[in-house]
């Protein structure tokens, strides 16, 4: 078990809360907003020692000494800082670029489950992941990536052995196995997955849940596993389900799915107790940092349908530090406990004017203090798209002797949802083509990560957008290289400028690049500043929806189209899945 860093300041804290031995810092004059007593106090003082807490009261003038830096709040309101409880932080931007904006929020703690480096990279990645985290201004925990692979018979990710796990688990910043989206591995009793859970259980490690679709005696025979959470509930029905048997719900509300719109209305008229509900966005793209926020979002939006703004911000921090085991660190403002710390004018905006991480001030006045060093990013960690060749037109040729065929097509619902569906499709010297009248586009995905030169293309249904291809390296969580395109030569063209520029997205149109979003650190993260990568991001989707496509978030489209964890028809670079029936399909018989 992880030695407790409290153990180490006791004495210290001791004296300055006795007055014995005097304090760093002490904040004066504060409405403090007391998650633990459901109150706001006025007039508080907080004194802090190192970066604990050590000292909550009416007057801290016993623990100033010469050396104190005493700040009057002016009665500002004080809270402890945010956390997102599961976050995927590995891809768009840095984690050093995450942290200022996630800090500008409030969000001082990010657990990350870094699904998509591991599948790229391995261990290797994850522990050079783990490292890009450390020395950050903010908190960062992980855990290791719990769904690879999602389906053995399919999946050809990088995974994390039974070996490495035992290894990752002993790294500090590690407190246990991300989110076993595959619940049927659970309830098969899948012996590595058993295996998996079984040495986190003995290690004390904490197991993050995904349990969309589970209920009844599959949703208790996943929980009597050791599974306790999950961030998969969509409405109130499920969420009440899964709190009467004892999980705890991290209530969504991010860039892929929000979901506080159809549980907290219920939540509150049932007056169901809210003690093991958390906020989480489970990812955010730069856009949505930028026009939303992170877990401020959440708690905004859930007072705006009705919430009070204290179980809010509770929700927010101590809920989920308790369900981490982390409540004697984290979590509320009281003594003993680390000095994160938010100020604020007021608690309509949730904005803070203030924010301190271990008791060091990384905010003020809404803008970043500390300084910041440039990440360092090993180089191999930016020479991992290999595609094993230059890909030309012929490349994505579909041989077909028949003029015309009634061919296999995904057809997309949303940028996620796709379905099985057939088109006739015409043949020009030997390829069958996509059809733009149709609007079925070729789709192919690449290995782009062992450099075997292997791909498979496929037809795609209703994109809906007047470009020549739009491609991607990054992709759930197989992250093979996904080419989305209406004729071969711009598909090569775009297969190829990926693999030169180490990953990202690309649109072309005509032999011409329209625009690019560079992804050079695994293919998954951009290397600039956080306001360029917006830029570059943005004119991804603006350029495609402007050009006619159907859907708001395009890019979305090539992320999803190989992932295993949600029906019913996927690609991947060994073939078109039938993910209910777990066979590969034709697209056409020959």
């Amino acid at each position: 078990m992880k030695a407790n860093p409290l153990a180490s300041m006791i004495y210290s804290l001791n004296l300055v809360a006795m007055g014995e031995s005097k304090a760093d810092i002490v904040l004066k004059n504060c409405k403090l907003v007391n998650v633990y007593s459901r109150e706001i106090i006025p007039h508080t003082h907080v004194a802090i020692v190192n970066d604990r807490i050590a000292y909550v009261g009416q007057d801290a003038s016993h623990t100033i000494g010469e050396k104190t830096v005493v700040i009057d709040l002016e009665e500002r309101y004080l809270t402890p800082g945010f956390a997102d409880p599961h976050i995927h932080i590995d891809q768009y931007i840095l984690p050093s670029e995450l942290a200022k904006k996630a800090l500008l929020c409030g969000t001082t703690t990010l657990f990350s489950d870094p699904i998509d480096i591991v599948s790229v990279c391995g261990y290797r990645g994850f522990r050079e992941f783990v490292k890009m985290t450390e020395n950050l201004p903010i908190r960062v925990f992980h855990v290791i990536p719990g769904g690879l692979p999602v389906d053995r018979k399919f999946s050809h990710s990088r995974t994390i052995n039974k070996d490495e796990q035992k290894k990752a688990f002993d790294l500090d910043s590690v407190v246990g196995l991300g989110e076993v989206f595959s619940w049927t591995k659970v309830t098969t009793r899948d012996p590595r997955t058993i295996q998996s859970i079984t040495m986190m259980l003995q290690n004390n490690g904490i197991i993050n849940g995904h349990t969309a679709g589970a209920s009844d005696k599959k949703l208790n025979a996943y929980i009597t596993s050791g599974i306790f959470s999950c961030h998969e509930p969509i409405n109130y029905d499920q969420v009440i389900e899964r709190l009467r048997l004892g999980m705890w719900i991290m209530m969504r509300e991010g860039s892929i799915r929000r979901d506080l719109d159809k549980i907290i209305p219920n939540i509150l008229e049932h007056k169901t107790n809210i003690d093991r509900l958390m906020f989480c966005t489970d990812g955010v793209t730069p856009k949505d940092i930028a026009e939303f926020g992170i877990i401020d979002h959440c708690i905004r939006k859930s007072i705006m349908l009705g919430m009070d703004v204290i179980d809010a911000i509770a929700i927010a921090s101590k809920n989920c530090f308790e369900y981490y085991g982390m409540s004697k660190d984290c979590g509320g403002i009281a003594p003993g406990k680390l000095a994160d710390i938010l100020v604020f004018d007021d608690l309509e905006k949730i904005k803070p004017n203030k924010v301190f991480v271990g008791g060091k001030l990384v905010v003020a006045h809404g803008e970043i203090v500390f300084k910041s060093t440039k990440p360092q990013i090993t180089k191999w960690l930016t020479r991992t798209v290999k595609t094993g060749r230059k890909y030309t037109e012929q490349d994505f040729v579909i041989r077909s002797k028949k003029s015309s065929v009634q061919a296999l097509v995904i057809r997309l619902d949303s940028e996620i949802i796709t379905k099985k569906d057939h088109e006739e499709l015409s043949a020009e010297n030997g390829n069958l083509l996509a059809s733009p009248e149709k609007d079925v586009w070729k789709v192919a995905a690449i290995d782009r990560t062992y450099g075997t030169g292997r791909y498979t293309v496929g037809f795609l249904k209703n994109f809906g957008a007047d470009i020549g291809a739009f491609g991607c390296t990054q992709s759930f969580h197989e992250n093979d290289m996904i080419i989305i395109g209406s004729n071969e030569k711009d598909m090569a063209l775009v297969a190829n400028r990926l693999t030169q520029m180490q990953g990202g997205m690309l649109v072309a149109k005509d032999g011409k690049i329209l625009c690019k979003f560079e992804m050079p650190v695994a293919g998954l993260m951009s290397r600039l500043p956080f306001e360029e990568t917006l830029l570059e991001y943005s004119e991804i989707d603006s350029r495609i929806v402007e050009r006619g496509c159907k859907f708001k978030n395009p890019h979305l489209v090539p992320l999803f189209l190989p992932f295993l964890a949600l029906p019913e028809i996927r690609i991947l670079y060994s073939g078109i899945v039938d993910v209910k029936n777990r066979t590969f399909l034709k697209i056409f018989d020959q």
